[in-house]
């Protein structure tokens, strides 16, 4: 016997993220409506630290 749908056959269909508006790039995460990578969504400020410049 084998099961009927595979651990990773439930999981197509979702979506957590999408292109941010501001950045452009893919991690705006739609459950808590915020940015990662640029900050938007929680501040006006563009996210950076002083260890990402190099």
């Amino acid at each position: 016997m084998v099961k009927g749908t595979h651990s990773m056959g439930k999981k197509s269909g979702k979506k957590n993220t999408i292109y941010c508006r501001r950045c452009g790039s893919k991690s705006y995460n739609l459950n808590r409506n915020k940015c990662s990578s640029c900050g938007y969504g929680k501040s006006a400020r563009l996210r950076g630290y002083n260890w990402q410049k190099g």
